[in-house]
């Protein structure tokens, strides 16, 4: 039997581990966790402690981000449905020439963008323009009132866009150069779309609206648009402010006509444009088809004055248009253009005529330069040009005869042969004689030859080569034509047929002589020559809203 020391002990029984508790129980002290558990645990608070900032961080983010979603300016901007006159609330739409008395007024008003400068997204600068007038507007993010999505609504507007904008106006510091009222500015809170751009202008107006002599210099950055170009796209171009400008004095040049001639106890009268025989010239006039037969359009409303005159209207004068069957593709020649026509008997002397037609354009020149001062300077931005002069004092506007004109192209060195008529040319360089011997751009010339003149001019009583008849002048150019006519029915139709018309293709007229007419006289003026000189524009089709010529038919 084998030793019992020699044996394998056995295996010691395994004590549970003691719980804390028990531990305590049985007076032994509790372990606690090790410092690498601890450390872990450490870490997992912080990680939790971050991870709950992030959420809380992110969802503040969400929550501002959802309400700067909310556009609450809705109401303040946007297109306008289409206008079909579906209300009329009776509010007043201002002008923006008024607006620089209107300080701390809320306005209501209807502008084109001209055009916009966006910085950042919280503001926007608009160039607002009515006609001749811009005013600055001014966009800026505020809360409740006007959102960012309307600040970048509103920087997208195209220019020449047309809106409806309310605002305050407000006094600035620095006057705006960019804009004509430019010592205030509109703070927008409302601006809606009234009629947006389909497809790409072909010019800017801006373009349009720049003086020839920046757009011609060598380091020009921006577009020249030419003459051919503007007519082409009249609309966008009468829409710059020398043409707003322009087109006002032409009107008002008709204006002060009328009333000028009103007060001189004239009365306006309406001519028809369709005649069943040449005016003047079978050459010069257009012949329309009518019916079965042929009409011609009026080259003038020479008969039906001379006509009203016979039926004892005393003084007449008429705007309308005139037909000119020439091809002249000339810088002041039209196929249409508006005629300023008077006729009025005479008591003793043609004179009398010839003083009231001058009388009349003194008139004219006198309002422009007094009442529209304002329209003049927009234009001398774009086409800058010496003041139109005229005489003023006691001597009264400058009058020679033709023999004296013709001696002062000679003394000019002119070749008198070549000057039985004077051309264009010699017309100009006379003005720019004129101008230096007597500083005035406005002159009459009286008694043309008679082979220059139409059949119905009264020949001169002592010499029966020239007439009573007379041009007047403005920078050099002829804008005004008119004579005595003859009232004599025999010498009348004497003269017809010298110049080649047979007097029975216009019975007519020559029988208001027969009955009985007054001696009488008149002239006829082209309303854009005269604009045109005035303001010295170079051009008789920038002086005409949608000129005719040989080789232009439309817009």
């Amino acid at each position: 039997m084998a030793d019992s020391s020699t044996s394998n002990p056995p295996a010691p029984e395994k004590v549970p581990e003691q719980t804390p508790e028990q531990a305590t129980e049985q007076g032994d002290a509790p372990k606690g966790p090790s410092k690498s558990e601890l450390k872990k645990r450490a870490k997992e608070e912080e990680k939790k402690k971050k991870a709950a900032e992030k959420a809380a961080k992110q969802a503040e983010l969400a929550q501002q981000q959802a309400a700067a979603e909310v556009d609450f300016a809705t109401e303040n901007y946007g297109k306008l449905p289409l206008n079909q006159s579906q209300t009329r609330t009776g509010r007043e739409r201002a002008q923006i020439r008024s607006f620089s008395e209107r300080a701390g007024e809320t306005v209501l008003f209807r502008a084109r963008v001209h055009n916009s400068r966006a910085q950042g997204n919280k503001m926007v600068f608009l160039n607002l323009r009515q006609r001749t007038d811009s005013v600055q507007g001014l966009l800026i993010v505020t809360p409740e009132k006007v959102s960012k999505q309307m600040v970048k609504w509103t920087a997208g507007i195209a220019s020449e866009a047309i809106v409806l904008v309310e605002g305050t106006i407000e006094k600035v510091q620095e006057p705006i150069k960019s804009a004509s009222v430019s010592d205030v500015e509109v703070h927008i809170s409302k601006i809606w779309l009234v009629s947006g751009i389909d497809g790409r202008l072909p010019f800017s107006v801006d373009d349009a609206n720049r003086p020839e002599t920046e757009a011609e210099a060598s380091d020009a950055q921006f577009n020249r648009v030419l003459l051919e170009t503007r007519l082409n796209n009249r609309v966008i171009d009468l829409r710059t402010q020398t043409n707003q400008a322009i087109f006002k004095l032409q009107g008002a040049i008709g204006d002060f006509f009328r009333d000028y001639l009103k007060e001189h106890g004239f009365l306006e009268i309406h001519s028809p444009k369709l005649q069943g025989a040449a005016t003047e010239s079978g050459a010069s006039v257009f012949k329309v088809s009518y019916f079965k037969g042929n009409a011609f359009l009026a080259q003038s409303p020479q008969l039906a004055k001379q006509m009203a005159i016979a039926a004892d209207f005393e003084r007449v004068y008429e705007i309308g248009p005139v037909f000119r069957a020439e091809d002249s593709n000339t810088h002041r020649h039209l196929t249409e253009f508006m005629g300023l026509d008077l006729e009025m008997t005479i008591e003793e002397h043609y004179h009398e005529v010839m003083e009231t037609l001058d009388g009349m354009l003194v008139s004219i020149f006198r309002g422009l330069r007094d009442q529209y001062k304002n329209e003049i300077d927009v234009v001398r931005k774009q086409f800058p040009a010496d003041e139109f002069k005229w005489r003023e004092g006691p001597e009264g506007t400058l009058k020679f005869t033709f023999k004296e004109a013709v001696d002062l192209l000679v003394e000019d060195g002119v070749n008198r042969e070549v000057l039985d008529d004077i051309n264009t040319e010699n017309e100009r360089r006379l003005g720019k004689i004129v101008k230096a011997k007597y500083d005035t751009d406005y002159y009459i010339i009286d008694k043309f030859p008679m082979a220059l003149r139409p059949f119905y001019t009264m020949p001169d009583p002592e010499d029966p080569t020239l007439s009573n008849s007379y041009d007047f002048f403005m920078r050099g150019e002829e804008i005004l034509s008119g004579a005595q006519r003859i009232h004599d029915p025999s010498l009348l139709c004497e003269k017809m047929r010298s110049k080649g018309v047979d007097p029975d293709s216009m019975k007519p007229y020559v029988d208001a002589f027969r009955m009985g007419c007054a001696p009488h006289g008149g002239g006829g003026i082209g309303l854009e020559r005269v604009l045109m000189l005035f303001l010295k524009l170079n051009n008789v089709r920038r002086a005409s809203l949608f000129p005719r010529d040989p080789k232009r038919l439309e817009p």
